[in-house]
């Protein structure tokens, strides 16, 4: 076979291996006619760099008239009201250099605080600012910034302080603001103060739930509090409330708005403090002190997220704390919602604690949520409303210092248990059925003092005691009269609105009256207008009749509040708008003056009255809390 023979085509083309072997022809060097023309049209780096820094300061130049403008059209708002005051008014004259006015003095303190400012807050520092030198002496409109009569020359930066001094002279701050920055400079520096301890956290269900700040600390920071004295005679009855009108009167309202409605208001024991919670998951203190500058402010709070707190009160330490040393206040504070569990925070060492293993067996089993309790006056018990599962109901009474279950108190009344109360001596407590039964239980004997029926009831809601039998009650302590623990009065409202007040008073006149029957055998019989209760029938219940029933609400009644001198019962309802009203005991009857049609109260949540009846917290589903004062 013939051999082929493949020859390049000579016009194939080149690759790029074939430029890079083409030779470099050298550029032919610039002579000194075209460097000229080339530095007149597009310029050398040196004039690049010369006129970027031109450009610079042409913008710093720029920068200072504006605010010069500025300046001067404030200055002639200020001189248009000058020119009748003489000249000698308008000037000083500096005889002293070691001595400057107040004024000055705020200026010199204000522009040095600026530019510290400026050096630790800064966030741009330009060094051009501090090359420029502005005369204020030259210009007539900038002599207002100077300091003294001497000074003239200053930098750039200076310059714009003096110019933001001036401007702030002139249009001060808004007091929204100085308040934001002054909660954001406490809270800042809280927040470092709790970083700096070694408080911690805890998960377990029987451990601590970590600490909020003792009351000591918290006394510290907002001045000491005045003690409410409650013991003496003269406290309690130095106030005697009229029938019929009374003096109350608005005061600044404790919360203007809150994230959840307010379901539980108590006051403090012996100091004016104020305790609110809500759904929210908050714990609030606040510090009642309805006067200027900083109204009722908040002393602390405490936040649980997911346990919306249904109920929150402040249980009364054993021993009262000491008017000398108050920062040793044993008081505690129990809150729970509708979990299986509850806690507890103390106010002197800050400590909060989750019970969880309260109850065992079957009352542990019966007892499916503590969203509902109250603590005995003594805080020495704790009673948790419970349902059974085939109708009826219980009071599971607890330990308030050990947490160990104490007794339980069951009724039989179909819907379960309505609402209970404790009696005045904290030995035993009245818990009402939904049925309108009321049986009183006395703790320390387990057993059930009394079983009576409230007239009348339909769907009965709740049930309050208060006032003080006084001796009657103390002379009756060694026989068998049933004295009610030495609460006089009892209030039962129902789902209808009406309210039943009956004076305990009256049933032990009748068991005087009747036992003395017995004794002479002599029959007397109470008159069809008395208050007293009937005899007990076959089945051992009393049918009292009540002293006065009230029918100014409409709707179903949710809270009932005695004062604690027994001299005013509030009563009210969270299904209308603005259901309150205010019943004189001592004469059994409803003030006619107060709240009126304008009375700004809302749908109300929960009420509370101060131990010595001096205010009366309103807290209502909007999150508000008002405050009125109760004068006479």
């Amino acid at each position: 076979m013939a051999a082929v023979t493949i020859m390049d085509h000579p016009t194939r083309l080149k690759g790029p291996s074939d430029a890079r072997r083409r030779p470099v022809v050298d550029a032919i060097p610039k002579d000194d006619v075209e460097l000229r023309l080339e530095k007149a049209l597009f310029g050398d780096d040196l004039g690049f760099l010369d006129s970027l820094k031109k450009r610079a300061s042409d913008e710093d130049h720029a920068l200072i008239r504006h605010l010069s403008q500025d300046l001067e059209a404030s200055g002639n708002e200020e001189d248009e009201g000058l020119s009748d005051v003489p000249d000698e008014n308008l000037f000083f004259v500096d005889t002293n250099t070691s001595t400057l006015p107040a004024s000055v003095t705020r200026d010199l303190e204000s522009t040095a605080t600026f530019k510290h400012d400026l050096e630790t807050k800064a966030a741009w520092y330009d060094s051009d600012d501090d090359r420029i030198t502005v005369s204020l002496a030259s210009n007539t409109r900038l002599r207002k910034l100077r300091d003294s009569e001497a000074d003239d020359l200053v930098s750039g930066r200076e310059y714009i302080a003096r110019l933001r001094r001036q401007y702030e002279i002139l249009h001060p701050a808004p007091e929204w603001v100085k308040y934001a920055r002054k909660r954001r400079r406490i809270s800042h520096d809280a927040q470092e103060r709790e970083d700096d301890s070694d408080t911690s956290m805890s998960e377990d269900d029987n451990d601590s739930l970590g600490s909020a700040k003792p009351l000591a600390e918290l006394l510290r920071t907002t001045g000491p509090l005045t003690r409410i004295d409650t013991s003496s005679k003269d406290a309690t009855s130095r106030r005697i409330l009229r029938p019929e009108v009374i003096d109350i009167q608005r005061t600044k309202d404790i919360a203007s708005t809150g994230p959840s409605s307010i379901d539980t208001l108590q006051f403090h024991p012996y100091y004016p403090l104020l305790l609110a919670a809500g759904l929210s998951s908050t714990v609030t203190i606040y510090h009642v002190s309805p006067h200027p500058p900083n109204p009722n402010p908040i002393l602390t709070s405490l936040h649980l997220k997911g346990a919306p707190v249904h109920t929150a009160e402040f249980c009364r330490p054993t021993v009262s704390p000491s008017e000398s040393d108050p920062l040793h206040d044993q008081t505690r504070i129990f809150f729970s919602s509708r979990r299986r569990y509850f806690h507890t925070w103390s106010l002197t060492t800050g400590s909060i604690q989750k019970i969880t293993r309260a109850m065992y067996g079957t009352a542990r089993h019966s007892q499916r949520t503590m969203e509902q309790f109250k603590l005995s006056p003594d805080g020495l018990y704790m009673g948790l409303i419970s349902s059974a599962k085939k109708g009826g109901g219980a009071i599971n009474v607890l330990d308030s210092s050990t947490m160990q279950w104490v007794c339980s108190c069951r009724i039989d009344s179909r819907g379960g248990v309505a609402d209970f109360a404790w009696w005045r001596d904290s030995k035993g407590f009245a818990v009402v059925g939904k049925n309108g039964e009321v049986t009183e239980y006395d703790v320390e004997t387990r057993s059930v003092a009394r079983k009576w029926i409230d007239e009348g009831a339909v769907g009965t809601t709740v049930i309050a005691l208060g006032g003080d039998m006084g001796s009657l009650s103390r002379s009756r302590d060694d026989d068998k009269t049933f004295t009610g623990g030495g609460s006089r009065w009892v209030a039962v409202g129902s789902s209808s609105g009406i309210v039943n007040l009956y004076d305990r008073r009256a049933w032990i006149e009748e068991e005087t009256l009747s036992s003395n029957t017995k004794h002479n055998r002599v029959s007397i019989l109470p008159s069809k207008s008395s208050s007293v209760p009937s005899l007990p029938t076959a089945s051992g219940q009393y049918r009292p009749k009540p002293l006065r029933s009230f029918d100014q609400l409409t709707t179903p009644i949710s809270h009932l509040e005695f004062s604690a001198d027994g001299q005013m019962l509030v009563m009210s309802s969270r299904w209308k708008k603005n259901a309150l009203r205010l019943v004189h005991l001592p004469s059994a009857t409803v003030y006619r003056n107060w709240p009126t049609d304008k009375t700004p109260l809302g749908r109300i949540s929960s009420i509370a009255l101060s131990v010595d009846g001096g205010y009366l917290a309103v807290g209502n589903e909007q999150g508000k809390i008002r405050l009125w004062e109760i004068r006479a």
